[in-house]
């Protein structure tokens, strides 16, 4: 299938509203042609600064605007975020993500102890990700200097629906850092979440928003709400699995080559749900207990989970070069 960034939004509506079987059939195929099958990159998310973000993000137990159970945390020290790395290669990761509930990054020691644990991440041989919130140009650059693989920025939802979750942050905002971490040469990391409230169409529309991205993010998490007490979406319902098997399967057949990440969300599928995401095209997901603030099935479940499906852990490298996606 070739590499396309002209996709509408009628396009990928007529995509997600296929018959499931023959959705998933198409997205495996597109999937088999770009990845090595029966495979999956795990990744480890460690939270280096939680809560007390001045964002009102409506889904996020992190804002200090929202009343849920989160306790504010500085900057975790290198050392500790070092040894957490090391814990997660030991138990098969190759990814280690680093998340600070940060509105922007700020030039300074912390963004500076930041760039030390990115460059001790790679020194370990894993790939490196962070997401800091808003970049300026200078430190998007200093972040690839010191061998970031991936930022993650998500866009969460339709540029049309976006006022309706956040006011603090524009979506314009989410794409200008976007192109800044893209010029700096790092890898894009960048999805989404479904459960917000949304319409298919909005859903339609933050997928066409990706796949028209030059190149298509390297990465792209799928989230599914997990609604957290004293946050605005605390009473929105849960997810419908197989939704969640849509979204995959679409952003699998309209971005072959990125890496499809089942993200949030995951702790509630069971285990026939999570095999469904991976024949809708998913090859990637975090592995460890905890999620930023949210929970995350264990590693022994996970690890049991794999083997009794008989799939694989990518290993370093032998998947595509984040900055090669395209």
């Amino acid at each position: 299938m070739d590499i396309r960034h002209d996709w509408t939004v009628a396009q990928v509506r007529e995509i997600y509203d296929l018959p499931l079987t023959e959705l998933v059939f198409r997205a495996q195929t597109v999937h088999r042609q770009h990845h090595p099958e029966n495979a999956v990159q795990l990744c480890t998310l460690l939270s280096v600064k939680t809560g007390g973000c001045p964002e009102d993000c409506a889904y996020c137990p992190q804002s200090a605007r929202n009343d849920a159970d989160v306790e504010p945390e500085k900057l975790l020290s290198v050392e500790s975020v070092l040894s957490s790395a090391r814990k997660a290669r030991e138990s098969g990761s190759t990814r280690f993500c680093m998340g600070a509930a940060w509105r922007d990054a700020k030039s300074g020691k912390q963004f500076d102890d930041v760039l030390t644990m990115v460059r001790g991440v790679r020194e370990l041989g894993m790939e490196a990700c962070a997401t800091l919130g808003m970049l300026n140009d200078d430190q998007a650059k200093a972040l690839a200097d010191a061998g970031l693989t991936a930022y993650n920025h998500n866009i969460d939802t339709s540029r049309e629906f976006y006022g309706s979750i956040i006011t603090t942050r524009t979506f314009d905002e989410r794409l200008q850092t976007l192109e800044r971490v893209t010029n700096a040469g790092i890898g894009v990391c960048c999805g989404g979440i479904i459960g917000l409230g949304e319409s298919i169409t909005d859903r339609c529309r933050m997928i066409v928003t990706l796949a028209r991205m030059t190149p298509h993010p390297s990465s792209v998490p799928v989230n599914a709400l997990v609604p957290v007490s004293g946050t605005p979406l605390e009473n929105q319902p849960r997810v419908d699995p197989l939704e969640l098997v849509r979204m995959i399967a679409v952003a699998r057949i309209t971005m072959p080559k990125a890496m499809v990440r089942l993200s949030a969300g995951r702790s509630e599928l069971s285990r026939e749900a999570q095999m469904l995401c991976f024949m809708a095209g998913a090859n990637s997901i975090f592995y460890g207990d905890k999620l930023l603030t949210t929970g995350n099935p264990d590693v022994e479940a996970d690890q049991k989970l794999l083997a009794d499906l008989g799939m694989k852990a990518l290993v370093p490298h032998a998947h595509p070069h984040p900055t090669a996606a395209e």
